[in-house]
């Protein structure tokens, strides 16, 4: 099991170097210029180049790759502990560290967390913006999630037990149009309906995120109804999913001939449906939760977007219409580790379940 574990993390590790690389020459080959973003109408030579000296993106392209690893690495050598050598390092003040050795007599090793470097437009360290922003996203996801899981496990069986019935072959044709409606679409229409055409009924907001302020001066407060319009639209694809999983995997296992044998003995249809075929059903719709759950995180852009959700999605669409490239950077950075982690784990829950995956 060690070792299985050690080659997922070896492979976790790759992956991640790989992202880095395309992710840092992906957003500095793009076209437009950050310090002509910043400065607006009052752009001017002399000032996009102050700024771009100031930003970094002076130096040659290598060079900028590698004091972004630099950032990146925990162990980093820098020229001098006590200011900073380049504007993204921020004073160190903002960022603890522990002095290792001396490398040289200008540079240092040191210790510190990794530094995603700082925002273009609001000057804040890129850790901060998508933390905040983190936590709306993940409670999006995993209700999102809850919901389609639920739902899907329950409707896949009654399509199975109901199979080739009016239920089941609704359920098919609404599954197949759930898959294949376009996230974007599908929150416009979600929102017109719901929250415009039928508001008055459901009392639900066209736009709004977890906490809302109050109009009457009193601060945030929760407000949660905000939460479930986005939520059913992030939902729907991965409940349409579940539905298909649960319904062809529980049909092949109930093929089987322990289940035949089951029924000989006189075991009841619930209870050999229940006790032996829903669990052996239930790998791909594991695989398919793990695997949603993360993609869920990066899938809500469209729809934190149109209903102004304030999380990574929000935050990362923002960050594009500003050239914000560090934000970006470090926004599709953050989700790839996520992804990372939780394939990581779902591989070893599965070498946990079943042995002979540890041998692949």
């Amino acid at each position: 099991m060690g070792q299985f574990l050690l080659k997922r993390l070896l492979y976790g590790f790759l992956v991640l170097i790989g992202v880095i690389v395309i992710n840092f020459f992906l957003f500095n080959i793009l076209p437009g210029d950050p310090a002509r973003m910043m400065l607006g109408q009052r752009a001017d030579i002399t000032s996009v180049e102050a700024i771009n000296k100031d930003l970094g993106r002076d130096k040659p392209l290598l060079t900028q790759f590698f004091n972004y690893l630099n950032d990146l690495s925990p162990l980093s050598i820098h020229n001098d502990v006590n200011t900073s050598s380049y504007w993204y390092l921020d004073p160190l003040k903002y960022t603890s560290f522990l002095k290792l050795v001396p490398v040289s007599k200008k540079a240092v090793l040191i210790l510190k967390k990794p530094y995603l470097r700082r925002s273009y437009q609001s000057k804040k360290q890129v850790g901060e913006i998508l933390i905040e922003g983190f936590a709306n996203t993940i409670i999006l996801a995993v209700v999102a999630m809850t919901f389609a899981v639920f739902f899907g496990i329950i409707i896949g069986i009654v399509c199975a037990v109901k199979k080739n019935s009016f239920i089941d072959r609704l359920s098919l044709v609404l599954s197949v149009l759930g898959m294949s409606l376009p996230s974007f679409f599908a929150a416009i229409l979600v929102a017109w309906i719901f929250a415009f055409v039928l508001g008055k009924y459901t009392g639900l907001n066209m736009a709004g995120s977890l906490f809302s302020v109050d109009d009457f001066g009193r601060g945030e407060y929760l407000d949660l109804k905000n939460l479930i319009l986005p939520a059913f639209t992030l939902g729907i694809r991965p409940l349409a999913i579940v539905v298909e999983l649960t319904r062809n995997s529980l049909l092949e296992v109930l093929s089987q001939d322990y289940i035949r044998t089951a029924q000989a003995k006189g075991l009841s249809k619930f209870r050999i449906l229940m006790r032996h075929a829903l669990k052996n059903a239930m790998n791909p719709v594991v695989t398919a939760m793990s695997g949603w759950l993360a993609s869920l995180l990066a899938g809500a852009v469209f729809i934190e977007y149109i209903f102004d959700w304030k999380g990574i999605g929000l935050v990362i669409v923002n960050a594009l219409e500003k050239y914000d490239f560090p934000v970006l950077m470090g926004a599709v950075l953050f989700i790839s580790i996520i992804l990372v982690i939780i394939n990581i784990l779902v591989d070893v829950v599965y070498g946990m379940l079943d042995p002979r995956v540890r041998v692949q």
